[in-house]
């Protein structure tokens, strides 16, 4: 039978080249694969072979019968093609068709070169959810429940005690829950607030916190990291700021400015005359804190610090509109 199988094969293969039109090629169809076919014929008389002939034979039969539906619908394509007018068929020589090339995000890219400055400098990279408790949003973060920020105006509170996070801080004390000092994070991601949108504010907007916990951490430990990060991202020339402050997570607690990188601190239309342009807040972890992560050794201190990456990618590529950022108007974003 294997025999057989393969000259009927070749014939088939054969005439199915040699076929000039569709009703050649739907007679060979019929021959060979037809219910009255000649493979048709050959599969039923499989059943009677011996049994150990039986799986082979199948095989093969099934295995030539699918390549002769193959070779008849490649041949069917052939024979339409043939019959469309040279001057409709496809020109194989003409230049091919381009494609819009795609862009990094200028927030997606800021967001890698902070994680990147800080990765280099030991910092591990974190993540956490967006849905957060309020526990771990305000209360262990030394956020009093008359706090404003815990207002419903100010706050998008899905239900009792769950609410879309409001900056990334609540990731520190995940972090703090399940492991021990010494270690160092950043974390970046989305937050969320009910501010109204216009050029500087956004109601979703994302943030990079910073966290470092050891033994002996001081402030000046935080200017070294904060000045290094600086340098790193503007340029060697640039310079720091640090304006005493209050967080209640921070004691003590600091803004940081940088000097303007516009006009290198002269002053100008974009720092306001100033020389000065603040990127982030920072301090020393506040012993609440420590207390609300049971980390009661007095021997680690530690700095935390955030910064909002869209203010961050503002200033570093000249962009004077927040909306520009999530209009997904492709005239903005590919110049990225």
């Amino acid at each position: 039978m294997k025999e057989e199988l393969d000259n009927t094969k070749e014939a088939a293969l054969s005439e199915i080249k040699n076929a000039r039109t569709k009703d050649e090629l739907e007679n060979v169809r019929i021959k060979y694969l037809g219910r009255k076919g000649e493979m048709a014929g050959i599969i039923s008389r499989i059943p009677s072979m011996p049994q150990e002939e039986k799986p082979t034979m199948g095989r093969l039969a099934n295995e030539i019968k699918q390549l002769l539906i193959e070779e008849i619908a490649k041949k069917k394509n052939e024979i339409i093609q043939l019959k469309v007018p040279p001057a409709e068929r496809m020109d194989l020589t003409m230049p091919g068709y381009s494609f819009q090339i795609g862009h990094i995000h200028p927030i997606t890219r800021a967001l890698n070169e902070i994680c990147e400055i800080f990765t280099r400098m030991g910092f591990a990279v974190v993540e956490g959810p967006e849905i957060e408790t309020e526990y771990n949003n305000f209360e262990a973060l030394n956020i009093p429940l008359e706090h404003p920020s815990r207002d419903i105006f100010d706050t998008f509170y899905i239900r009792d005690n769950l609410l879309l996070r409001s900056h990334t801080s609540p990731v520190q004390i995940r972090y703090m829950k399940k492991h021990s000092p010494p270690f160092a994070i950043v974390v970046p991601g989305k937050v969320f607030r009910p501010d109204a949108v216009d050029a500087s504010h956004s109601f979703m907007f994302h943030q990079v916190e910073g966290l470092m916990i050891a033994e002996g951490i001081s402030f000046a430990h935080l200017k070294g990291v904060l000045l290094d990060f600086g340098r790193q991202l503007f340029g060697e020339e640039i310079r720091l700021r640090f304006r005493p402050h209050f967080f209640p997570f921070t004691e003590p607690s600091a803004e940081v400015d940088v000097s303007c990188i516009i006009c290198k601190g002269k002053g100008c239309r974009v720092c306001s005359q100033k020389g000065w342009l603040e990127i982030l807040g920072a301090g020393m972890v506040d012993p609440a804190v420590f207390k609300a992560v049971n980390l009661t050794d007095e021997k680690f201190t530690g700095f935390a610090f955030g910064m909002g990456v869209e203010r961050i990618a503002m200033l570093k590529y000249g962009i004077n509109d927040i909306r520009l950022f999530f209009e997904n108007d492709v005239r903005f974003l590919e110049q990225f």
